[in-house]
């Protein structure tokens, strides 16, 4: 098990959706918005090269790797590191992937 760790652009990411959520949705579906992104880095945790690495070889990002969260339109970008998954964004999925490249913090 890999302990993961989230950039400060990703807890920025996971913010700004977690406010967006409640704001639109509810404290609800905020609340489930949390709870799926707690179970999908515990996921990666346990398996981190179970994320797909389409988009990395799109962009010609070596070893970028995504992972949609369940019940929402939301992706976490990530890469395996030898000790951690190094988590980089959480980005909507209709998102422009080429423009949201500024994860190097």
């Amino acid at each position: 098990m890999k302990r993961c760790l989230l950039r400060p652009r990703a807890r920025d990411d996971r913010r700004a959706e977690v406010l967006n959520y409640r704001e639109v949705a509810g404290t609800a579906v905020a609340a489930r918005l949390v709870t799926a992104m707690a179970k999908a880095l515990e996921e990666l945790s346990t398996n981190p090269g179970m994320g797909s690495p389409v988009l990395g070889q799109t962009l010609g990002v070596e070893g970028l790797r995504t992972w949609r969260l369940d019940g929402f339109p939301l992706t976490f970008w990530y890469f395996e590191r030898d000790e951690h998954v190094d988590v980089v964004r959480l980005v909507g999925q209709r998102q422009d992937p080429g423009r949201l490249m500024d994860f190097d913090d």
